[in-house]
């Protein structure tokens, strides 16, 4: 397999079909159509004869093409040994979804890498859908893009791709991790992966088995899942491997949360895509955040909450069975099933964590608001200040020398001449983009920290200013510091010796 797979990728890139030359053939008129599931703008766009059109076409578009043209393009004979392509009366239809990926977001002037990712084929384009099979591999959706933007992507030695079905994450954890273990459940997942990394000349270290079973025993620094979430009473069947767990509700994840970071080393970190279960008078954030175990800090965010009739909803059209004949009988017994359990909602969201080996420190936020992308890099920054803090008590806190960070802006509200406003808004443009509404004493102290001098000094310098008591500005003041450090409104030195030398300060 691994020289057919050579073989093939040698073709692809030769006939440019990669992420670049795709969206150059396309365009982005054709390109945006198409992650509606609309073909026909990529089919004006793609009616020369070249190979790329004859590829895009056969796979992207899931069109029939000639023998003949898809034989000049790549080694069909590989091609239809690997199954990823069927022969029928001169004509090649694709039987698997194969098509060029690269990451989310690379610096500038960087070319992307060169992978291609092979996965089921989907439903739905131009209204064409259909019931998915159990065993249905998942290529690159919403859900693994999210996911690979969340990670942080600092150089480790092992990584878990825990669920990784077609092997997205996997392949981006290779280019920062010594060696990545990547586990499914399903033998279908793993061989349609095992031709992800081939074409991608990744080296992944595959695993049969279900949730932790597979890495039981392990010690890594980097835990990463977008595991089968999906909310199903008890009782109710599973499904689809790559939804469904088989756990009722939200157990899966709440296990994950809970035994997972028994895998990680000292400082390693766990980002993992979970949906929980709301039930009436009690608070998402009680029940999730008795899922984390000791020793951690974690954040954990809900992103959204649909109603048990969206969700449901949601996950029969995911799956293709809102065009099966049964689809009104599978909507009312899932949410049948669903109220009977008292679910009065379904959370969608992410938990990040590391393991510290000291008390569990966590932050569970409701935040549906636009972030910056990727967020991987302000995650890991948000455990190096929650670290940073919980080791240092309050007068030490106004002891350190703070910093504004450098996406901060100061907004100012009030009556059009007035001597002072009504209101002073600290707002960050990146990570989290949080606004942070301040009086003018810490918007002052705030303005001051430029990382010379120390908090409490120019807390006291600005008591003297307006005349306010030192002492007790600083009792006040210092809940503030911590809230505007956890937020990266102003930042302390974190780093570890490390990497010091190669980041700058966070």
């Amino acid at each position: 397999m691994r020289d057919h797979l050579a073989r093939l990728r040698d073709a692809f890139a030769a006939a440019g079909y990669t992420t670049s030359g795709v969206d150059a053939l396309l365009g982005p008129q054709a390109s945006a159509a198409l992650a509606r599931q609309e073909t026909v703008p990529a089919r004006r766009a793609t009616r020369g004869r070249s190979a790329l059109d004859t590829l895009v076409r056969l796979f992207l578009l899931q069109l029939p093409v000639p023998e003949a043209l898809l034989s000049a393009a790549v080694p069909l004979e590989e091609a239809v040994a690997l199954g990823l392509v069927e022969l029928s009366g001169g004509e090649a239809r694709a039987a698997l979804d194969v098509r060029p990926y690269g990451e989310a977001s690379e610096p500038s002037g960087t070319d992307p890498p060169l992978w291609w990712v092979v996965s089921d084929l989907g439903t739905g384009l131009d209204g064409r859908a259909r019931v998915l099979p159990e065993d249905h591999v998942l290529g690159v959706g919403g859900a693994s893009t999210m996911l690979a933007q969340l990670t942080p992507r600092d150089p480790v030695t092992t990584t878990v791709d825990l669920g990784t079905g077609c092997g997205a994450q996997a392949l981006h954890a290779a280019r920062h991790s010594g060696r990545v273990i990547a586990t499914d459940v399903s033998q279908r997942a793993l061989r349609l992966a095992a031709m992800t990394a081939g074409l991608s000349q990744v080296t992944l270290d595959l695993r049969q088995g279900d949730l932790l079973s597979p890495v039981s025993g392990e010690q890594v620094e980097l835990f990463v899942s977008n595991p089968p979430f999906v909310v199903s009473p008890a009782g109710r069947p599973a499904r689809h491997t790559y939804r469904d767990s088989g756990l009722p509700l939200d157990e899966v994840c709440a296990r994950l949360v809970g035994e997972a970071p028994g895998l990680l080393t000292p400082g390693g970190t766990l980002v993992m895509l979970a949906n929980w279960v709301h039930r009436a008078g009690q608070d998402w954030r009680e029940r999730v955040g008795g899922w984390l175990p000791e020793g951690v800090d974690a954040v954990v965010v809900q992103r959204e909450v649909l109603d048990p009739a969206e969700y449901v909803a949601m996950w029969l059209r995911d799956s293709g069975e809102d065009a099966a004949t049964t689809y009104p009988e599978a909507y009312d017994g899932w949410l049948a099933a669903l109220q009977d359990a008292g679910v009065a909602g379904v959370g969608l969201g992410f938990v990040t964590l590391r393991r510290t080996d000291a008390g569990t420190t966590s932050r569970l936020v409701d935040w549906p608001h636009p972030v910056q992308q990727p967020l991987g890099p302000e995650l890991r920054d948000w455990l190096d200040r929650r670290s940073w803090l919980a080791h240092r008590d309050d007068a030490a806190v106004l002891a350190s020398t703070l910093r504004v960070g450098p996406d901060v802006s100061q907004e100012q509200v009030g009556r059009p001449g007035a001597e002072d406003p009504q209101q002073v808004v600290l707002r960050r443009a990146g990570g989290w983009r949080p606004a942070v509404r301040v009086d003018t004493e810490t918007a002052a102290l705030v303005g001051a920290c430029d990382g010379t001098l120390s908090a409490a000094t120019l807390v006291d310098a600005v008591a003297t200013v307006l005349g306010t008591d030192a002492a007790a500005l600083r009792a006040r003041i210092v809940g503030e510091v911590r809230d505007l450090v956890e937020d990266g409104v102003l930042l302390p030195d974190t780093r570890g010796p490390a990497r010091a030398a190669a980041d700058p300060p966070v």
